[in-house]
């Protein structure tokens, strides 16, 4: 008797559907400028890596975009910092020190929403690469009309 429910409950069991990509394996395109002499550079990465552009180190913690039967938003949450060259001193040149200089997430439908801003670098995204189920989820249910009475109709007013 168990092993007849056993199989029947086997047997009503959906096969599972495909997932949203796990943070680690998604993928990010960043493109960064450098405004004094013209150098640009895209970056293919996961979150977790970081990437050099000049001074800059980009760290690239998450990413996110919605499915395709939304409208499109492309967001990476980001953080750079800066090589801040140290004075030397007596015993010679130090290491330079890393300055954060932007953290937070960026757009790609709206870079002036939430940007860098320096003076000689600028970072964008411009794209983030997951996999979605391969259909949208059932809407909510409808709401239900109302089942409280409902208020008369007032008497046309008399005309004045």
């Amino acid at each position: 008797m168990l092993l007849v429910a056993l199989a029947a409950a086997a047997v009503a069991v959906p096969p599972p559907a495909r997932a949203v990509t796990p943070v680690a394996e998604r993928v990010a395109v960043l493109g960064a400028l450098n405004k004094r002499n013209g150098q640009l550079q895209q970056f293919e990465m996961k979150p977790g890596s970081s990437a050099v552009f000049g001074a800059l180190t980009i760290r690239l913690r998450t990413c996110e975009t919605t499915p395709p039967w939304e409208a499109r938003q492309t967001a990476a949450f980001v953080q750079i910092d800066e090589a801040v060259v140290q004075p030397r001193t007596a015993q010679g040149s130090a290491p330079p020190a890393a300055k954060r200089i932007f953290s937070g997430w960026i757009f790609a439908e709206s870079p002036s929403l939430n940007p860098l801003t320096d003076a000689l670098y600028d970072v964008w995204v411009k794209s983030c690469t997951m996999r979605f189920p391969d259909s949208a989820p059932e809407p909510a249910d409808k709401p239900r009309p109302s089942i409280a009475a409902k208020s008369p109709t007032p008497a046309s007013a008399p005309a004045n």
